[in-house]
């Protein structure tokens, strides 16, 4: 079951304030990693969130930044969460630290112009992605990508607290026969029932609109504590990019509002959507 407060976004936080009160001090890296008798990679690491802290390490850097007992506090709290085992942990993707991100944040802003997003995928029409992706994964491998996508989806469920999710696709997306028709047909249907969601906005860019402002999938995440920045994530045959520079998350966000505006409004959406399946239905 997918919960909330995860350890990745923790780390990530606790890593802002540390940064923070080292920039504060205008110390460099190397000067704490010297005041602590440590490396410069694993201060840089912990203010970037890819390792956690220990006790110790929050002891030791809240002497050094010389912090009351009420921050000293938060940021132990924010350490022990930043080592907690993950919901995803025993599922065993290669993508964790984008499913950490994803499982805390408060929107998602997804643009995928050539597939029907993840968070909106059925099993069979997964499973059809993933097969064409890397052909020469065993089935073991192929269903261990599939229920990993599956157990992502309960984000947008989940009781109280799911996050707004947008989603721009192209309309080849939604013609492009992927699977079967059968596994087409359904995975249509299924846009229908999810799109119909509260917290869901998905749409749908027609042919008529002409050449576009982005030709790669992006997603930007954002969260709901000002001490965590926004993230754009961006996937890639050989290797994963994640941007947190302001005026990069800036730059994705105008474009996919300017994707956002070329795009049919939720009702067309669904519209197209429903017109599409059935013309797709009638032929099989």
């Amino acid at each position: 079951m997918v919960g909330t407060g995860s350890p990745t976004v923790r780390r990530r936080e606790l890593g802002v304030l540390l940064r923070k009160l080292r920039t504060d001090r205008e110390w460099t890296v190397d000067y704490v990693a010297q005041q602590l008798l440590c490396s410069p990679s694993k201060i840089s690491r912990m203010e970037t969130g890819q390792r956690g802290a220990s006790a110790r390490d929050i002891r030791d850097l809240s002497h050094l930044y010389g912090v009351d007992e009420e921050q000293r506090q938060h940021l132990m709290e924010l350490a022990s969460e930043g080592k907690q085992r993950s919901w995803w942990q025993h599922l065993g993707l290669p993508y964790s630290r984008y499913v950490g991100l994803e499982a805390d944040a408060s929107a998602v802003s997804d643009y995928c112009p050539g597939a029907i997003p993840g968070l909106l995928q059925t099993a069979d029409y997964a499973r059809a992605v993933v097969k064409a992706a890397v052909p020469r994964w065993v089935p073991e491998i192929v269903e261990q990508r599939v229920n990993g996508r599956l157990a992502r989806q309960q984000i947008l469920t989940r009781p109280g607290n799911p996050p707004t999710f947008q989603a721009v696709v192209d309309e080849s997306a939604l013609r492009r026969i992927v699977g079967s028709p059968d596994v087409m047909a359904a995975q249509l249907a299924s846009l229908l029932e999810v799109s119909a969601l509260p917290n869901v906005d998905l749409r749908v860019i027609p042919y008529s609109a002409g050449a576009l402002p982005a030709g790669n999938m992006f997603i930007i995440l954002t969260f709901v504590s000002q001490d965590i920045p926004d993230v754009v994530f961006i996937e890639g045959l050989t290797g994963d990019l994640y941007l947190e520079d302001v005026q990069d998350v800036e730059a994705y966000n105008i474009a996919f509002r300017a994707l956002n505006d070329l795009a049919l409004g939720s009702e067309q959406t669904r519209a197209i959507i429903a017109a599409i399946g059935s013309g797709i239905s009638a032929q099989r």
